[in-house]
């Protein structure tokens, strides 16, 4: 994947080279950390998409993937027989612990998590912090999902919204990576408050080789193996081979652009 960051020009024929090899171009932030836009994916498959939204579709599945979300958040392991609704409970005393810990060790002064849109200017310097660092999040989930070929609409934990599983993953993480940022900035100063938010974040997730971490543990909630030790994609080699055609029973039949020409013409003879 090439990420074109701040300041980048390219031209129209760099941009037709790059899509014919199949390179993934994202147009980011510095490191990843705002996403843009993309062009053509890391994947000619579809194979991951096909895989996400099958899960989101089965109740079971859908739940499944849930569960290991919230899982992947605590450091303990959570009591199987706990339902849906209490586990969002725990959650909730999760984050609020974490944000008391993290205030009183970076002696920040927090009341409660509020972001309001329409009166940006009147936050008070940790919740404008929070707010830019979670946004620096969400920009480097965005480029991990679509490079690794899933939607970042068909969300599990949140739905509704074209960003739904970005919002997912990135809650996976958050207290981890963008709230201690945001701590961190707050701490040192509020001078150039958001410009020094988005370089901590920027910073953060490089050490944590996070955009790595998010594909492996996006791949593993959906039970697929490691991309460096699976098949080569089957469409990387000829970008113009066509798929499949559906059959019911999760088939497939043999498809392409001249398929059942020739069968035409051997019965019109």
């Amino acid at each position: 994947m090439l990420m074109l960051g701040p300041g980048v020009s390219i031209t129209h024929a760099a941009i037709m080279v790059l899509a014919d090899c199949g390179c993934l171009i994202a147009w980011t932030g510095e490191f990843g950390v705002r996403f843009y836009a993309s062009g053509t994916g890391i994947t000619r498959s579809s194979a991951n998409i096909m895989k996400q939204a099958s899960y989101w579709a089965n109740d079971h599945l859908h739940l499944k993937v849930v569960r290991a979300m919230y899982a992947m958040r605590f450091p303990e392991k959570l009591d199987p027989g706990l339902t849906l609704h209490q586990i969002r409970g725990h959650e909730g005393v999760r984050v609020r612990d974490s944000y008391a810990r993290l205030s009183k060790e970076y002696n920040v002064h927090m009341e409660k998590r509020n972001y309001d849109r329409s009166k940006w200017a009147k936050q008070d310097p940790i919740n404008k912090a929070l707010s830019v660092a979670n946004s620096c999040l969400y920009g480097i989930c965005h480029a991990a999902i679509v490079a690794a070929g899933y939607s970042p609409a068909l969300g599990f934990v949140h739905t509704g919204k074209q960003l739904s599983f970005v919002y997912d993953i990135a809650d996976l993480y958050k207290m981890e990576t963008s709230v201690v940022a945001a701590f961190k900035t707050v701490a040192s100063g509020i001078n150039e408050l958001e410009k020094r938010t988005r370089m901590a974040c920027r910073d953060e997730f490089y050490a944590l080789g996070l955009l790595k971490r998010i594909v492996r543990d996006i791949h593993n909630l959906f039970d697929i193996e490691d991309p460096l030790t699976a098949d080569i994609d089957d469409y990387a080699s000829d970008q113009a081979q066509p798929g499949g055609l559906w059959e019911p029973g999760s088939k497939e039949a043999e498809g392409g652009f001249q398929y059942g020409i020739e069968e035409d013409r051997q019965e019109g003879s």
